[in-house]
């Protein structure tokens, strides 16, 4: 991976400042540390950091084709470059360097916007046509690679991260109260929203066409799924266990390439450790594995992983956090996120990538996707139970757990109407979830976040335009939920690309490899979760591999403490000054009379229930909206410093960015 910015005028021909360009580019610099480069012209910018990994000496970027016509900078990898390398050259083409940024151009002389169709990896892509005047901005199928863009002042901007649009000194960071509410809604900002306000996501399977001072989001692809009842299925399942493991090894294989060392995330779970033994067979040896330990933080895996990691020979280090580390991290993954956090584990992964770097290497493969395609999580066995209990009694255990839910939280139920419609009215699983996670809001939001919202909906900014998501089994019509929402928005983000690039590591799925994710969607849901076994046909792979112990152990989701963190005896001060009722008044989302009680009643209420795990996860997620606001929008909030994109100056600022104190460090405590 690496990291691309740039910029089109979409009203003329103006030259764009060499300067404001590099200061973009330094803004992401921990994105590629190995390189820089830009290519200027009227009209246009473009700009790349690289983090070498294919092609060392000869892939930087910016790249043309051969009467420099067509221009790229390009952040992510086409993992079939080998074979995509011998097509083009097929067809008549003579490459100047062996790096899959160059087969862009060429890709793109041959088919046009096509291209989409044969590129296959994980990417974020800017082409620049010369002769047409196009610019194309494009991101991978599932949204691995992220893309932000924001106009200002008659040009497009775009960059790899948010950060890029701000240090350009052109666009303001103010705050989106409809992205916040995507938090206390989806756990994080599922769509085109950012919690920005003007700063879009290109969503992924997308791409940008500007031509003539038109700005056209076009999709190129989405996720689909047979009707219901027409799935394969087979009265012998074993070809199809033959062809999941096949297309497994195909896809680890696929990303075992490169020319530097590669190493594997690893939990002792089974995802992560079918990774890590199909890429140490390919390999003929071990390959290296990185695990996390929670010090009475959450769950503790350490002794899995390191069965694991033993009885498949990999050398492994552990990377150990406990709360005070956790929060310690905090304020740096919300600055490498762009967002607020509520997911405490996103800290963890951040240290594990960085662990990763500083034993050298560039490049960690992980399992995350297998839970999306194999319906892993536990809320779809809740899914099966519902829809067994509606089919008998008319309603499921988690739809009067919900009704419940209103009826215990209250408030303002009027100002959050039904989803069916953005649902394309089916009742996915992760409706119920988000309908009862964001009853948080009717607490704790303040009056001016309400009227700040007005009559906006969150389920209304949700891009699930499938017409075929009726005729779908309903358990498929959840996985669609997954993939187009919380793994985008969620685990790609915060727990995935941004934490890993900020210290320079790139991470792989093999389980969201294309041709993976399109045989999931081909085969009958009973294959994923049959009875209460989640992953069913995975694990009949893992069998062929790994010891019944592994092969058969239980889902269980990494995750790390929540309230205990930030509201428990030891969390750190800036925990409380953010929550003071001086600093709720000053960013106005949240009520500070609501805030103070909800901390209170946690403290009282030592078992846990469906509403204190609600509200745990609500005041952690005030804090962490808090904790965003001060690093990124205003600083003053408490005693820590703040993000600061420095305003271009007509001179290169050196550094990607800088720290200032927060101004006023006596802010009171709240008790």
């Amino acid at each position: 991976m690496c990291g691309i910015a740039g910029a089109f005028d979409l009203r003329a021909q103006r030259s764009f400042p060499e300067d404001r360009l590099r200061a973009m580019t330094d803004a992401i610099a921990h994105r590629g540390p190995d390189d820089e480069h830009i290519h200027l012209e009227p009209g246009l910018a473009l700009g790349a950091r690289r983090l070498s990994i294919v092609d060392l000496s000869g892939g930087r970027q910016p790249l043309c084709n051969e009467d420099r016509t067509v221009w790229v900078a390009f952040n992510g990898e086409l993992f079939e470059y080998p074979e995509l390398y011998q097509e083009i050259v097929a067809r008549g083409h003579r490459p100047a360097t062996r790096c899959d940024t160059e087969l862009w151009v060429h890709l793109y002389e041959d088919l046009g916007e096509g291209m989409f169709e044969k590129a296959k990896g994980q990417f974020a892509v800017s082409l620049w046509d010369r002769k047409t005047r196009t610019l194309i901005l494009g991101r991978d199928r599932v949204g691995i690679a992220p893309l932000y863009y924001a106009e200002r002042d008659g040009w497009l901007l775009w960059g790899s991260e948010i950060k890029t649009l701000l240090r350009s000194g052109m666009v303001e960071a103010n705050p989106d109260p409809k992205g916040i509410d995507h938090l206390f809604t989806f756990f994080c900002a599922g769509t085109t929203r950012t919690f920005f306000d003007g700063v879009k996501s290109i969503p992924p399977g997308h791409y940008l066409k500007v031509r003539d001072g038109r700005v056209e989001l076009k999709q190129y692809w989405d996720l689909d799924f047979p009707d219901a009842g027409d799935e394969l299925r087979m009265d012998d399942p074993e070809p199809l266990v033959d062809e999941l493991e096949a297309l497994l090894r195909q896809s680890v294989e696929r990303r075992l390439r490169g020319d530097v060392p590669v190493v594997s995330y690893i939990s002792g779970g089974l995802d992560s450790t079918v990774v890590l033994g199909l890429s140490s067979r390919h390999r003929g040896s071990a390959v290296p594995s990185f695990t996390i330990g929670l010090d009475r933080a959450g769950p503790d895996e350490r002794s899995q992983s390191t069965e694991a990691a033993r009885v498949l020979g990999s050398p492994l280090t552990t990377v150990i956090m406990d709360r005070a580390k956790i929060a310690e991290a905090y304020p740096e993954l919300v600055v490498a996120a762009e967002g607020p956090v509520f997911d405490t584990s996103c800290a963890c992964l951040m240290r594990l990538a960085r662990a990763v770097h500083d034993e050298g290497y560039k490049v960690a493969l992980t399992g995350e996707g297998a839970d999306e395609a194999f319906a892993g999580y536990a809320w779809f066995k809740f899914q099966q139970m519902r829809d067994q209990n509606f089919r008998r009694f008319g309603r499921g255990p988690l739809n009067f757990g919900r009704e419940l839910m209103f009826r215990t939280l209250g408030g303002r139920n009027a100002r959050r109407p039904s989803a069916v419609e953005a649902m394309n009215g089916t009742r996915p699983i992760q409706q119920d979830m988000f309908e009862a996670i964001s009853q948080a809001t009717q607490l704790v939001y303040s009056r001016e976040m309400w009227d700040r919202l007005g009559d906006h909906h969150a389920f209304s900014d949700l891009d699930l335009t499938n017409p075929n998501m009726k005729r779908w089994a309903p358990l498929n019509q959840s996985l669609y939920v997954g993939y187009k929402v919380m793994l985008a928005g969620l685990l790609m983000i915060p727990k995935g690309d941004r934490i890993a690039m900020h210290s320079s590591v790139e991470t792989r799925y093999p389980f969201l490899d294309e041709d993976v994710t399109a045989f999931a969607t081909r085969i009958a849901p009973e294959y994923k979760l049959r009875g209460k076994t989640e992953k069913w046909l995975l694990r009949k792979v893992a069998e062929r591999t790994l010891p019944p112990q592994i092969a058969g152990r239980p889902k269980t989701m990494f995750r790390a403490s929540f309230a205990p963190t930030f509201l428990g005896p030891h969390r750190p001060a800036w925990v409380d000054q953010l929550l003071s009722p001086e600093s709720l008044r000053a960013t106005g989302y949240f009520d500070p009379e609501a805030v103070a009680r909800e901390r209170a009643w946690q403290t009282r209420i030592p078992r846990i229930t469906p509403r204190r795990l609600i509200m745990q996860i609500g005041l952690t997620s005030v804090v962490a909206t808090q904790l965003w606001h001060h690093l990124y929008i205003s600083g003053g909030l408490c005693e820590l410093p703040t993000w600061e994109a420095p305003q271009y100056a007509g001179n290169r600022t050196p550094g990607h960015y800088k720290i200032r104190p927060s101004g006023d460090a006596s802010l009171p405590i709240a008790v």
